[in-house]
């Protein structure tokens, strides 16, 4: 395909490509070519014009496809537009000559469409450049178009739509014949020339003024007649054609002269409006004379025309703008809905027409009005209320007729009840979609509107009353504040209107409503509601036998308030079931008996009410299964199925009362089937096994009912269909959006739309397609549905026998029925049985004995050969279910081959379509069936019927099994990819434009085979390069199809292409691509483009901007990211209170006012406040709220459920909670002492929030938080306690939240229960356990909140507890909850609760009480001590761990304090003079043991164990296989890893004090091995000498274990010697050469560990010789390292040792290694120091020689002076040298001058012998004082000097900062 690549057609290369490859070939080209002219310079394009000329013209003679023809016609005018146009006249004689030719072969007809195509590009491109020409070829067109076939006059009236567009008004000699042509076209019987006709008529309309003035009439009819019988596209099509000419003869001002003026029609909005009207109501016959068939009222017009003009009404107001609309919305409302007014019954007369046009009405005023703007919307509302108020009026007028007959017969009622249903359901969706906004309408008492809408419940007609609730519903949705106000009047009319049958049921209606907005709403409705409507309701079940009159109504409205009280949820229904089990229990008769009593003694009416009554009962139980799974325990379900067999039994007696009592039975009769089998879908058939065989009977009959006369084909099966197979069905099946209003082409004209009135029950449901209405199918129809889907189940139930009989039965009803009927009876049929067959397949059941597969198969082939394409579709399925079921490799390979002989042997549409469909099904279903001989079979088959050009039915079935095909068969269909592509482009190249179903097939096959290809895609080998070309290039044929749902596979496509070869996809040209078809009318067209837009952007996001901004060409100035944060906090700072405030309102509700909190709480911990003002402003908003919530759950909003003002108040107080912790955290961070009053003076004078300031502005409410925060607490504790215990919760619930209600109170508190649970422990800890007062600062409070128990000073006159009962109470409270939560940590436990808990903790061991309580219950500190362990284990967070070490910390400390105060107590007790008998304490007593499970200390050091082995594996000796410390190489940690094995091992230091002397003994080994083994594992070396944090952390551990007094207590001391001595060889033996890894240790981790011995043990541990001499050889060593930081360690170490006071442990070190320092002293004579490190190894050198002149005896001091002093006056330089000298070496003049200043006046005399003595140190000495006078004379000036430049540097420094 490179070749193609070149601006002439690379002959050679072409001559040599077979028939297939020089169509893609030429395709290539052409495609390339158009790029490359529009990139060509101009002379390069003249400079070859001519030959390009001739090929492509030469292209014109060999039969181009259509997509071909449209670019070679592209490439010519563009040709020409660039180049030279001398020669396009013979190109236009040339385009003229061929389409003039007689010769009418198929074989032609490509050339003759490819001139047609060229012509109109060519006039598209170069317009009125061409001059007169367009006369002779215009004639000519429309000359060819009266012998041409359907594709000719498609590509015809395409070409003069372009010829049109390019000449624009030059083209008026043509106008009237191309209109007089498009007009035969725009009712061809191809679908496709209709389209193609609009957008001719579309295209003239612009210029050709008499389309809409003169003609607009016949314009209009035109129209309409193309409705009829017309399909999706051409109503979009026409619809816009029409819609735009109408619009543009309302808005129009025509020019021209005053003469032309006079003689054109003016058309006024009315006029518009009724030939629209006309349309809709009389279809295409309104503007002729009435006929004989619409005088006597019998014509009725088609749906499909009354769809045409919806579409027509929307794209008239769309065309004219939202300001038109608005400005003229009154008028236009007016006559929308005087569409379905008495003024035209013919549009209402039968029900079915009345609930079409209502939609069609619908639709109308919903896609217009939701276009508008805000407060147009809102203007609308006011518009429709009116025209409700005046249709209200009407009937208010009737009403008050006091003749009884005129009012329920007037037609006004009758005709006004749809314009009321339209204008009531629109009113609702209005303020639904407008949200709170549309409050202050609702609100304002002079618009009444509320009023209004509930005056019109009563109304006579039932959709009226529908509609009103309905409204209701949308209104509640919008504004949950209304719901329960709303439903109170409903209720209370309700129960003031019980005599009045039309408000019983408007009113139950509207309750349901509302109650089935409360699931949306996410406050609910106060709980008591649930009681008052249970009982209204047994009320009215109750009265109902009292008032024949109202018995029906009151029966339905009593179990419809049931049925939509279930959707409330198991919270409230729990409260009501017995009641509710009761009910169903007395509706239906106690047994057989009397049911044949209640049948004998019955009448017409009474059976009516009957069935009513119980047809209720079973949807409020179908309401209750439903809704309330979780109460359907065991023993509910036994109370539910006693009456199920009476209910059965009935059913099996409906037909005989029926014909007792006649028509008047029969729609009661059909709901009360619905209705039981409904429940008997949801129950599982265990439930009713006993009455199986019945209900299979009873389903039988009804599905094959004599009376049955609907074909509902299109609701019934799709459901059994695979969603896959009905892309290859109507188009309507699809989703788009016009849906709504198509969805009644769907189900043909003897079936009706879905409408509310058909189900009043589904007035509660959500409606399956969103929140618009619900449209329930009629009773007749929903019954086969349910009667199919439960046919499913109760066949798979049966006994064997029992299935066989009715699958006979069945077949033989298909058998014996004739004509329409039998369809019917088929389709019903294979629905059951498809449902039976999916049943068994999901269920993993079994089909039976061989004649059950036999009777199977009989009737799915049946299907297979029907005529109806969807029962087709579900045939195929039900036959590859089928297989499934079998499961036999025999059986499945048979019915293969069925399919195979009839796809074989036929001829007909019908069987091929069928059969090739059936065949891919079983591919997807049994995969196993693809052999590759099998497979190609298949694809052979398939492959040569989707070359059926004769039929693009066959063609489009065949496609797509083939797709199905390639999907399933997986990388077995590699074998066969290039032989399929090579089709799918010859297809894609050949077939028709016209054919899109044909085009879509094969998209869906080149989406498989993309799939199938996968990554390889992306390989460089010929023939993938050769098959990722193919691939593009169909792309690229689909994505310039006229059809949108061609477009839409050929995106879907490239995003395929793009996931797995994206270089290979050029980005720019796809993302333009998208972004154009954003805005397509097809809804499927625009989700591919944001799927496709998705996985682009998740890719390659900077690439898809950029191309999206080069199209927008965006020009708008990028702010920074800089410039917007600041932007950003500086709007939050000035507006967050501002903006919060309306959220604290009183009448805000809960949730809104919970996010308040949520967003002040994060702003005040988010640290940006820099300004107390600020501050405290948001502090306000928090009292208000504060004072808002105190009167708790006593004083409730009567609006919502109880449990939103739980949600509330537990926001308001963890909000409250997290500003304290903030607060605490502040001020401990910044160390200032704790305020205890408002002392804000100083913060405000500097402008700034000083950690106090938060603190401060919080304390003021402490008293009232803390008492909340304790009852909620209290509240959280009972509500988390197990289910046993739920008797022992207060009956009338907690401090915020009641009883009823604490299902749904619960989540509130598990969302704040943390930061309440942190705050109350800190809370507490800064009391200190002793608030003298604790209702002190809350005397604002309204009343007490917290329990008794918790001695808040209840008034309930209950006994006061002591200050410790008080304590321990709130002590345990919140360590039960803290330890309940921790030791069972949930999934969805979060981060935020976790580490509140532990934080909590912290807090509460912070302080000596509570460290008592724990030190004290050694039980309960091992329990803590588990749930801790527990909590490290399971949680991997670095912070959670640490925080849990924290609080091991914590409850070690406190069992050292309780040892330490059981000791001092003893010694108190018993008097210190016999203090050596005292008792023991601690761990371990006597034998030393510690009890797993009974030990504190053994507890610990599992939890300390685990910590370090997970860091350092190695400390583990089962790990390492070694029982001592192994050497390996040291390892440095992560900054958490460190801080972990820190804290683990500042615990375990802490043990022994927890410990017997004999418990010490038991624990030291361990703790001593963990500690050691951490040093020696993580001794890595650093640089600058510097010790790792965890060494540091083992040193320190170490020294507080050396030191413990254990070491030397009576009964552990010789043991603790003897441990220590050994850990000390242990440490030596690190050094020990035993392998290489010594080498890497830190000598100075190591020298510290031993000098920590030293200094930290008593002297015996250390002094024994062998230790000893092996303590120093390591000094000794160390300091001949060259390292310098080594040896200045080294000395630091050195110097602590020799000033240790006892001279039993550092002579020995001063006898061995003085000698040595003093001799490396001397050497730095002779070797300069040359860095600050060698001058600090002098310095510390000294400071260790001074040390030992300070510690030496008396007379061996003097020596070490005389040794002392040379070495300082050596670096001791004279005034020459000292100017010129380095800085190190002058550092060190200084250091020893200094050092000679000191020890000069303390040893005079020696000094001044040694200085005598030798006159060359005096002379040093003398010349260096002197030197150094001159020095300081010098350096004053300059310091003073340089001081101001330091000064401005530092202004200057904070102004750049700034």
């Amino acid at each position: 395909m490179e070749l193609a690549h070149s601006l002439l057609l690379n002959e050679e290369a072409y001559n040599q490509l077979g028939e297939v490859q020089k169509a893609e070939f030429i395709f290539e080209w052409l495609s390339y070519l158009e790029k490359l002219l529009l990139a060509t310079s101009r002379n390069d394009v003249k400079e070859k014009q001519k030959t390009l000329v001739e090929q492509l013209l030469s292209l014109l003679n060999s039969s181009p496809g259509p997509p071909t023809r449209k670019l070679l016609a592209k490439n010519l005018a563009i040709l020409y537009s660039i180049g030279d146009t001398f020669s396009v006249y013979e190109t236009i004689d040339k385009c003229n000559d061929l389409i003039r030719s007689k010769d009418d072969s198929p074989s032609y007809l490509p050339t003759k469409l490819a001139a047609v195509v060229c012509l109109g590009s060519l006039y598209k491109k170069l317009g009125r450049i061409l001059g007169n020409t367009f006369t002779d070829t215009v004639g000519n067109i429309l000359k060819a178009m009266k012998s041409a076939e359907s594709q000719g006059r498609y590509e015809i009236m395409l070409s003069l739509q372009n010829i049109l567009n390019g000449l624009g008004a030059a083209a008026a000699p043509c106008h009237r014949d191309i209109y007089k042509a498009a007009r035969s076209c725009l009712t061809d019987r191809s679908m496709a020339v209709r389209c193609a006709a609009a957008k001719c008529l579309l295209e003239l309309q612009n210029e050709a003024i008499f389309m809409w003035s003169t003609d607009l009439d016949s314009v209009a009819t035109l129209c309409f007649k193309s409705f009829e019988g017309s399909n999706y596209d051409v109503r979009i099509s026409v619809s816009k054609l029409l819609g735009t000419i109408l619009a543009k003869a309302t808005i129009s001002k025509h020019p021209g002269t005053a003469a032309s003026r006079q003689s054109i029609r003016r058309v006024s909005l009315e006029e518009v409006l009724e030939i629209l009207g006309t349309g809709f109501l009389r279809g295409s016959s309104g503007f002729l004379r009435a006929s004989g068939d619409m005088l006597k009222g019998t014509s009725s017009v088609s749906r499909d025309v009354r769809v045409g003009v919806t579409q027509a009404y929307v794209v008239f107001v769309s065309t004219l703008g939202g300001a038109w609309l608005e400005k003229n919305f009154a008028a236009f409302l007016s006559h929308v809905l005087s569409l379905v007014s008495q003024s035209h019954p013919k549009a209402t007369q039968t029900q079915i027409d009345a609930v079409c046009c209502r939609r069609c009405v619908s639709f109308i005023l919903r896609t217009t009005i939701g276009g508008l703007g805000e407060k147009a919307q809102l203007a609308a509302v006011k518009d429709i209320f009116q025209a409700i108020w005046k249709l209200k009026k009407v009937m208010d007028a009737v009403m008050s007729d006091g003749n009884l007959d005129t009012r329920l017969g007037s037609t006004d009622t009758a005709a006004s009840q749809h314009m009321l249903v339209c204008a009531l359901q629109e009113l609702g969706n209005v303020i639904y979609s407008l949200g709170t906004t549309v409050a202050p309408l609702l609100q304002d008492s002079s618009t009444g509107l509320l009023d209004s809408i509930l005056s019109v419940i009563p109304h006579p007609s039932i959709s009226v009353r529908l509609a009103a609730a309905w409204c209701l519903h949308c209104i509640a949705m919008a504004l949950p504040s209304y719901l329960t106000p709303l439903l109170d009047r409903c209720l209370e009319r309700l129960s003031g209107l019980k005599s009045s049958p039309e408000a019983v049921t408007g009113f139950s209606f509207a309750v349901a409503a509302l109650l089935g907005a409360v699931k949306h709403c996410p406050l609910g409705i106060p709980h008591g509601k649930g009681k008052i409507i249970m009982t209204l309701a047994e009320d009215l079940l109750c009265s109902a036998a009292q008032n024949s009159r109202l018995s029906a109504q009151r029966t339905q409205a009593g179990w419809l308030l049931i049925a939509a009280l279930m959707t409330l949820g198991p919270a409230v229904v729990s409260h009501h079931l017995a009641r509710v089990l009761l009910l169903w229990k007395c509706v239906f008769p106690a047994s057989p008996k009397d049911l044949e009593t209640e049948k004998s003694r019955g009448d017409s009416f009474t059976w009516q009410v009957t069935l009513e009554g119980r047809a209720g009962a079973l949807c409020a139980i179908k309401s209750f299964v439903s809704h309330c799974g979780d109460l359907l325990t065991e023993e509910v379900t036994q109370r539910l199925l006693p009456p199920l067999p009476c209910a059965v039994d009935l059913l099996t007696q409906l037909s005989s009362i029926l014909k007792t009592y006649g028509s008047p039975l029969k729609t009661p009769s059909v709901v009360y089937r619905q209705r039981l089998y409904e429940l008997l879908v949801l129950l599982p058939p265990e439930t009713y096994e006993g009455n199986i065989c019945a209900i299979l009977k009873e389903l039988a009959a009804d599905l094959t009912a004599p009376d049955t006369q609907v074909a509902a084909s299109t609701f019934l099966l799709p459901p059994l269909c695979h969603q896959d197979d009905l892309l290859i069905l109507s188009p309507l099946l699809q989703e788009t959006d016009h849906r709504f209003i198509e969805e009644q082409l769907l189900l043909g004209n003897g079936i009706a739309c879905g409408s509310l009135e058909y189900d009043p029950y589904s007035v509660y449901e959500k409606d399956v397609e969103g929140d618009s209405v619900p449209k329930p199918l009629p009773p007749a129809l929903s019954v086969i549905g349910s009667a199919a889907k439960l046919f499913g189940v109760v066949c798979a139930h049966v006994g064997v026998t029992q299935r066989l009989l009715i699958l006979e039965q069945l077949l033989d009803r298909i058998k014996h029925t004739k004509g329409a009927r039998q369809q019917v009876v088929q389709l019903h049929v294979v629905s059951s049985v498809s449902s039976f067959l999916k049943y068994v397949a999901g269920s993993k059941g079994c089909l039976g004995p061989e004649e059950m597969k036999r009777f199977a198969l009989t009737l799915v082939t049946g299907a297979l050969e029907s005529p109806n394409a969807l029962l087709r579709c579900a045939a195929a399925e039900a036959w590859a279910r089928l297989a499934q079921v079998v499961d036999d490799g025999a059986f499945t390979a048979g019915l293969a081959q069925v399919s195979f002989d009839k796809l074989k042997s036929a001829r007909d549409v019908v069987t091929r379509t069928g059969y090739s469909l059936a065949l891919a099904s079983l591919h997807r279903y049994l995969g196993g069936i693809s052999s590759s001989q099998h497979l190609n079979s298949c694809v052979g088959i398939l492959y040569t019927l989707a070359q059926d050009s004769t039929s693009p039915d066959v063609q489009t079935w065949a496609l797509h099994s083939l797709s199905l095909i390639i999907d399933s068969a997986g990388p077995l269909y590699y074998v066969h990819v290039e032989p399929t592509l090579s089709l799918i482009i010859m297809l894609l190249l050949n077939v028709p434009p016209t054919h899109a179903e044909v085009h879509q097939s094969l998209g869906r096959c080149l989406n498989a085979l993309i799939t199938t290809l996968g990554p390889e895609l992306q390989g460089n080998s010929t023939s993938i390069s050769t098959l990722r070309t193919s691939c593009l290039l169909g792309c690229a044929v689909m994505q310039d199809n006229p059809d949108c749902l061609v477009q839409a596979q050929a995106i879907s496509c490239l995003q395929q292409l793009h996931m797995f070869a994206p270089q290979h996809v050029n980005l720019s040209s796809l993302v333009s691509c998208l972004c154009v078809n954003l805005c397509s009318p097809y809804l499927l067209l625009r989700r591919a483009v944001l799927a496709c837009l998705r996985q682009l952007v998740q890719r390659e996001a900077a690439e898809v901007s950029e191309y999206a901004v080069m199209l927008a060409k965006d020009s708008r100035e990028e702010l920074t990211s800089g410039n917007i944060s600041c932007l950003i906090s500086h709007i939050i700072s000035c507006q967050v209170g501002a903006a919060l405030r309306p959220a604290f309102t009183s009448e805000t509700p809960p949730h809104v006012t919970a996010k308040a909190c949520q967003v002040c709480s994060a702003w005040i911990a988010s640290g940006v406040v820099s300004d107390l003002n600020d501050l405290r402003r948001v502090h306000q908003l928090l009292v208000s709220s504060l004072t808002k919530i105190q009167a708790g759950k006593e004083a409730p909003s009567h609006l919502y459920n109880e449990s939103a003002s739980t949600m509330e108040i537990l926001a308001v107080l963890k909000a409250w909670a997290e500003v304290y912790i903030i607060a605490v955290q502040s001020h401990k961070n910044h160390r200032q002492p704790l305020k205890t009053t408002t002392c804000l003076e100083d913060s405000i004078r500097y402008g700034s929030c000083s950690s106090d300031g938060l603190l401060d502005l919080v304390y003021t409410d402490l008293g009232t938080l803390s008492r909340l925060w304790l009852a909620a607490l209290q509240d959280f504790a009972l509500l988390t306690l197990p289910s046993e215990f739920a008797s022992q919760l207060p009956a009338e619930g907690g401090a915020f939240y009641t009883a009823e209600t604490s299902e749904n109170a619960k989540l509130h508190y598990y969302n704040s229960w943390a930061l309440i649970l942190h705050a109350t422990a800190l809370w507490l800890t800064s009391t200190g356990f002793v608030v003298a007062d604790p209702d002190e600062g809350a005397s604002n409070l309204s009343r007490p909140v917290t329990p008794t128990s918790m001695c808040q000073g209840s008034s309930s006159g209950a006994t006061i507890k002591s200050p410790e009962d008080v304590y321990t109470d709130r002590f345990h409270l919140i360590l039960g909850i803290s330890v309940e939560f921790l030791c069972s940590l949930r999934s969805d436990a979060t981060m935020e609760s976790i580490t509140a808990c532990l934080h909590a903790l912290q807090a509460l061991l912070d302080v000596p009480w509570p460290r008592s309580k724990i030190g004290s219950d050694q039980d309960l500190g091992i329990e803590l001590l588990n749930v801790l362990h527990r909590v490290i284990l399971t949680r991997e967070s670095p912070s959670i761990q640490l925080a849990s070490l924290e609080v091991v910390r914590q409850i070690i400390c406190a069992a050292q304090e309780h040892v330490k105060e059981k000791r001092r107590s003893a010694e108190v007790d018993d008097g210190a003079a016999e203090k050596e008998t005292l008792p023991e304490f601690g761990e371990g007593k006597d034998t030393g043991g510690l009890v797993p499970g009974k030990s504190l200390v053994f507890a610990t050091l599992e939890l300390c164990v685990c910590i370090l082995v997970r860091q350092l594996p190695e400390l583990n000796p089962k790990l390492t296989g070694s029982p001592g410390v192994k050497a390996t190489k040291p390892q440095m940690l992560s900054e958490d890893g460190s801080r972990l094995v820190s804290a683990a091992l500042v615990i375990l230091s802490e043990l022994p004090a927890v410990c017997s002397p004999e418990g010490s003994i038991s624990i030291l080994p361990t703790i001593l091995y963990l500690t050691i083994g951490v040093l020696r594992e993580t001794a890595v070396k650093l640089p600058g000498g510097q010790l790792s944090s965890t060494v540091a952390a083992s040193l320190q551990a170490l020294k507080g274990i050396l030191s413990s007094p254990m070491a030397q207590a009576e009964k552990s001391h010789t043991a603790w010697t003897d441990l220590l001595r050994s850990a000390l060889t242990t440490i030596l033996d690190f050094w020990d050469p035993v392998d290489e890894t010594h080498q890497e240790l830190d000598e100075v981790s190591l020298l510290t560990a031993i000098t920590v011995f030293i200094l930290s043990t008593s002297p015996e541990v250390t002094t024994i010789p062998c230790l000893q001499k092996r303590c120093i050889d390591k000094f000794k060593a160390t300091l001949d390292i060259k390292d310098p930081m080594v040896q200045i360690k080294t000395y630091q170490l050195l110097h602590s040792i020799f000033q240790y006071p006892n001279p039993a442990v550092s002579y020995p070190y001063i006898y061995s290694l003085a000698s040595c320092i003093v001799e490396k002293l001397q050497e730095i004579d002779k070797r300069k120091p040359e860095n600050t490190a060698e001058l600090q190894i002098f310095q510390e050198g000294i400071k260790v020689l001074e040390t030992l002149v300070t510690v030496a005896e008396e007379h061996h001091r003097s020596q070490l002076v005389t040794c002392l002093l040379p070495i300082l006056i050596s670096f001791l330089l004279d005034e020459n040298a000292l100017g010129s000298a380095t800085s190190i070496m002058r550092s060190l003049h200084d250091f020893a001058l200094q050092s000679l200043m000191q020890i000069g006046p303390q040893y005079s005399s020696v000094f001044k012998s040694l200085v005598a003595s030798s006159p060359a140190l005096k002379a040093r000495l003398e010349a260096a004082i002197k030197g150094n006078q001159q020095s300081v004379k010098v350096k004053i000036p300059t310091s003073k000097y340089t001081k101001s430049p330091g000064k401005n540097s530092s202004i200057q420094l904070k102004t750049n900062f700034l």
